[in-house]
């Protein structure tokens, strides 16, 4: 397998074990809409993006709604957290649109790790810093009203996926995501999305969304 610009694996790693990942690491692509890996499913390995979005999604609630935690890109390592989970994945992962990435089995990823000290090193950074945001988001979901959430959400899925030349967010999210990712319902986010259409803060077209007014919604965030 050729050695990837933007691989996490490859970039943490020393140049002498790259025969190593060239001869036990596979290249693998999903289309859009195509499940990675679920939730509570036995550890098969881990995946290192190389291109494409992916969710990465999880159930909560007695209802079983789906919460959308992050989305992973270009660089982004997924179902890491099962390493540590008793090897079961605690969350899943869907591509958003037609994804490559490089996937390795665990009994190979802990090897790499006692070999390779910079990527053993960098997990645990990337451990830490999702353990902070995952922290940053039980408080906004505590501390945050509803349309707070949606306008943070909505700048951050603009900066994710960037715009279009409309100035609609790239992605092609439904908004059920865009609702999962803000922790609220479908209702409440339509509703929302209606009132600030009228007031000028927001446009619709079909399922796309686009930014009008980032100052007024960086204040409902505030």
């Amino acid at each position: 397998m050729n050695h990837h610009p933007h691989c996490f694996l490859h970039q943490h790693c020393l140049p002498e074990w790259k025969a190593a990942i060239a001869a036990s690491a596979r290249l693998v692509s999903f289309k859009k809409g195509a499940v990675i890996f679920r939730e509570g499913d036995p550890v098969e390995g881990f995946y290192f993006l190389h291109s494409g979005k992916v969710k990465v999604h999880k159930q909560w609630g007695e209802e079983g709604k789906d919460l959308i935690i992050k989305f992973a890109g270009e660089g982004n390592m997924l179902g890491h957290r099962g390493l540590v989970s008793g090897e079961v994945y605690p969350v899943s992962a869907t591509a958003v649109d037609a994804v490559e990435a490089c996937f390795i089995t665990p009994e190979f990823f802990r090897s790499t790790m006692l070999v390779n000290h910079q990527l053993a090193y960098s997990m645990i950074l990337l451990y830490a810093d999702e353990l902070q945001q995952a922290e940053q988001s039980m408080r906004d979901m505590v501390h945050m009203n509803v349309k707070s959430r949606i306008a943070k959400s909505l700048l951050k899925l603009e900066e994710i996926f960037g715009k279009d030349e409309d100035g609609y967010i790239n992605g092609h999210l439904s908004r059920q995501d865009v609702a999962s990712f803000a922790g609220t319902t479908y209702e409440t986010l339509f509703k929302t999305i209606n009132e600030w259409t009228a007031d000028g803060l927001v446009a619709a077209s079909g399922k796309q969304l686009a930014i009008l007014n980032k100052k007024k919604l960086r204040n409902i965030v505030q």
